[in-house]
């Protein structure tokens, strides 16, 4: 299993995967339109010199297009005493093909996206575990936080 850096080039099978990734939600109100600013977002960030966001792949093996990828981004919050610097990571958009899961394609993803984190002297870092992905990041070290999670969505 080769993990790689994912580039510009791999945008648009990571949008694809993240849809396969929004389709376990079930969302009643589901529509594609998020694909194109997305796509756009994403082949802006990936590669740049001084980047924020990595994401990390897996490509699909005797065929096109991705296994698997995990992306991350780093934001600069106020330090505090834990984390004086206050650089945070954040984990999200671990996903696998269902056909090529149990093959250790997402905690490798995963455990390099972290090693991006280390190398840039992130000390912190955050997801959203859904119930299938909870034992993997349990085994990576995450642990359950007592902040619980809010979110305001502004129109």
């Amino acid at each position: 299993m080769l993990i790689r850096p994912g580039s510009p080039a791999d945008a648009a099978e990571i949008v694809r995967l993240r849809a396969v990734l929004l389709h376990t939600f079930d969302d009643p109100g589901w529509n594609d339109d998020w694909r194109a600013p997305a796509l756009a977002a994403l082949t802006g960030q990936l590669g740049r010199a001084e980047a924020t966001l990595a994401a990390f792949v897996v490509d699909r093996p005797g065929g096109a297009g991705l296994a698997a990828c995990a992306l991350g981004g780093i934001e600069q919050r106020l330090g505090n005493p834990s984390n004086p610097d206050g650089r945070v990571g954040y984990v999200y958009n671990v996903v696998t093909d269902p056909d090529m899961r149990r093959r250790g394609f997402s905690r490798g993803c995963t455990t390099a996206l972290l090693g991006w984190f280390r190398e840039r002297g992130v000390r912190a870092v955050d997801l959203r575990a859904s119930p299938d992905g909870e034992a993997l990041y349990e085994s990576l070290g995450f642990r359950r936080t007592q902040q619980p999670g809010m979110r305001l969505k502004l129109s």
